[in-house]
């Protein structure tokens, strides 16, 4: 395969062969016009007609060619200034020939306003009606459709390539018309009907100009360039409209057009043969009336041009589709190269004897072999034993049974680079089937990484199996500590808290007050260590024990809450309002009832104003003091004395209390290290924004948290 680097110098040193012809064929025709228009300044008639007694050239064309070679060479320079000077250039040009048709036309061909238009204020008029003559039809047309495709490829470059290579053809068809007329003395060729004549010399310029534009038609479209010399058709067209002008009834021009068509093959752009079965068909047509017939044998030439004609179309066409079809096999394998040369596994193509054929980037790079020191050697170059020895083993079952063992699937094998490390792969194998033979494509992946991970992930589950083993023994042996101290832990604390009873029902009178003090005092700590070793069993099973959740009404939990501190209320002179309406959720009841019992017996409890109230709430969007934002949001809101910010965290600590209350026995401080644990186990999350003086208010989440916050267990 041929390298894309050597390819891309190939094609720019044939667009720059491309360009340089065309500013030559520029250069040339400037030349050929600034010569006549000289000859005509000069009042020399050689110049203008070249040989006496032949059609001159007239002042306007010698102006055109002037233009047109300018504004040729123009389009091939990239700045800017030189494209709007090659637009003005070829409009001008155009213009002028515009003119001339215009006025055969409408006026006729007495008249030559348009040739003496400029002429007469710069050669004599004397001179002038000697020359007579002017710019013929034909020369006028061909400088209209040359320029007008120049302007619209300086344009429309993408969509005028194909229009500017097929105005080319016509071009140098029309002037070898001519040049032809002019060697057979057909003067139907060089003047259409009664009008001025094309010069000789105009004739050679019109050639060359053809040239030109499809030299730069080729340069602008390097993937149409074509492969042969630019004189081989031109040569060809020129030969047959000779021989066709020279044989009679036509009959060997048509064997000498069939290689013109064919020589399309050697040309990039798959329209070629089109176009030149185009040009062929016009040299026919111009070749037959180029010259007289007589009565008995004009149908039969009508006839043979006619089977000619649809016989080239027909090759043409054959020939078209022959390179759409190698366009399309080019186009895929072009594709199919640039995939295998960019996919980042290795692809590598043997045949059925294990001989490597083909080895891409990925594979150079895997392996570390290059491609010429894989190529034609076997594909057990890059496999360790067992697979080395094997390999010819199973190609030769293969052959000899057509049994597939590893074709279509996709193994874990194992390759060997070249500095002899083995690194498992994965393969997969496709059988292709050629016209004589059967090759295999093998897709290569190093799965060294993936193995790696592989050993990571067994060595973490190990790591996870031994954690878990562990924390089951660490429940067990919290499932132990709960019992003993459920059981064992409170058994003594009961046995303290009745003895100090009887104590006090025994000898309360025999003791002095100092004594029935102390007793009391025991008795009230027995009573809180037995509270306090409740609440720790408690939040222990908080985190083990599963939720049972349902769709619940928020609404009913508070007011079932509110109707069982009804007695605290009324002793408080405190009030709970419901502030709107609040949602249906799922959560575990009995867990929630729990978070708005204590959440509001703190705010009532922790309260130093006359009459405590307490405010419940929903809010669908909440957007904190910090800037943090939460969704879904329940508030419980009090007016009592608030919490200093340093304090914020410490509250929700296990038996953290800041203060004790005016009922400071009834609780030991876990109440919101519960609140804290029940929403953490709905997902949520819970904060507090309080002002010292004026009040807290705590939000709670169910099933979803802060934004950048995460709730603690």
């Amino acid at each position: 395969m041929q390298d894309n680097g050597d390819v891309d110098l190939q094609d720019q040193r044939r667009r720059r062969r491309y360009r340089a012809f065309a500013i030559a064929v520029g250069c040339l025709m400037l030349l050929l016009g600034m010569s006549a228009l000289a000859g005509w300044l000069l009042q020399i008639k050689v110049i203008i007609s070249l040989v006496p007694g032949f059609p001159s050239m007239a002042f306007n064309t010698a102006l055109c060619f002037v233009f047109s070679g300018l504004g040729l060479t123009a389009s091939t320079l990239a700045a800017r200034r030189f494209r709007v000077g090659a637009t003005v250039l070829a409009g001008l040009a155009a213009a002028i020939a515009v003119a001339r048709l215009v006025e055969i036309v409408t006026v006729g061909r007495t008249f030559h306003n348009v040739d003496v238009l400029i002429s007469r204020f710069l050669v004599s008029p004397d001179f002038i009606a000697q020359i007579g003559g002017g710019m013929g039809p034909n020369t006028a047309l061909v400088f209209l459709i040359a320029n007008l495709s120049l302007l619209l490829s300086l344009h429309a470059e993408r969509k005028s390539q194909v229009v500017q290579e097929l105005t080319s053809y016509v071009v140098i068809t029309l002037g070898m018309i001519a040049l032809a007329s002019y060697v057979t003395d057909a003067e139907q060729g060089y003047r259409w009907g009664p009008y001025a004549a094309m010069a000789l010399h105009t004739a050679v310029g019109i050639v060359m100009f053809g040239s030109g534009l499809l030299a730069r038609s080729w340069w602008m479209q390097p993937a149409n360039r074509a492969q042969i010399p630019l004189w081989i058709p031109a040569a060809v067209c020129f030969t047959g409209l000779l021989v066709d002008l020279y044989t009679p009834l036509g009959v060997a021009n048509g064997i000498l057009y069939v290689p013109l068509v064919l020589t399309a093959l050697w040309f990039g752009n798959r329209n070629a043969p089109l176009f030149f079965a185009f040009a062929c068909t016009v040299l026919l047509m111009l070749g037959f009336f180029a010259v007289r017939h007589d009565e008995t044998a004009f149908w039969q030439e009508i006839a043979n041009r006619t089977i000619t004609a649809a016989t080239l179309w027909l090759i043409a066409i054959l020939v078209f589709y022959f390179m759409r079809n190698n366009h399309n096999l080019e186009t895929e394998r072009v594709r199919f190269g640039a995939l295998v040369r960019g996919t980042p596994d290795a692809v590598i193509v043997i045949d059925e004897g294990g001989t490597i054929r083909s080895f891409n980037p990925a594979a150079e790079s895997m392996f570390g072999y290059s491609p010429q020191e894989t190529i034609g050697r076997n594909i057990k170059m890059l496999m360790p034993e067992p697979y080395h020895s094997e390999h010819d083993g199973y190609l030769a079952h293969y052959r000899k049974t057509g049994e597939e063992r590893i074709i279509g699937t996709t193994r874990m094998v194992s390759g060997r680079r070249r500095n002899g490390i083995v690194f498992p792969i994965d393969v997969s194998i496709s059988a292709v089937a050629t016209d004589d033979a059967k090759i295999f494509v093998g897709i290569v992946r190093d799965i060294s990484e993936r193995a790696r991970q592989e050993e990571r992930m067994k060595t973490t589950l190990a790591q996870l199996e031994a954690y878990t083993a562990e924390l089951e023994r660490s429940n067990h042996d919290l499932d132990e500590f709960a019992y003993i101290a459920s059981h064992d832990l409170k058994e003594p604390l009961r046995g303290l808290h009745n003895h100090s009873r009887f104590l006090l029902e025994d000898y309360e009178d025999k003791l002095d007050v100092d004594g029935v003090r102390r007793l009391n005092r025991l008795v009230r700590l027995s009573q809180r260590m037995e509270k306090l070793v409740n609440d720790l069993l408690y939040f222990s099973r908080l985190g083990r024990q599963q939720l049972a959740v349902k769709r619940t009404d928020i609404g009913l939990i508070v007011k079932d809450v509110v109707a069982t501190m009804e007695l605290l209320l009324e002793e408080r002179h405190a009030k709970v309002i419901i502030d709107g309406k609040l949602p249906d959720v799922v959560c575990d009841a009995p867990r929630l009832t729990e978070v708005f019992r204590n959440l509001i017996t703190n705010a009532i409890k922790y309260n130093d104003k006359p009459a405590p109230l307490v405010s419940i709430g929903y809010l669908e969007r909440f957007v904190g003091e910090d800037g943090t934002i939460a969704r879904n949001v329940f508030f419980v809101r009090d007016n009592g004395k608030g919490i200093p910010q340093e304090f914020h965290e410490d509250i929700f600590r296990i038996f953290k209390r800041l203060e004790k209350s005016q009922d400071s026995d009834d609780g030991t401080g876990a109440g919101l290290t519960f609140v804290r644990k029940i929403i953490a186990r709905h997902n949520g999350d819970i904060w507090l924004e309080s002002e010292v003086g004026a009040g807290t208010t705590f939000y709670f989440t169910l099933g979803k948290k802060r934004e950048g916050h995460n709730a603690a267990a």
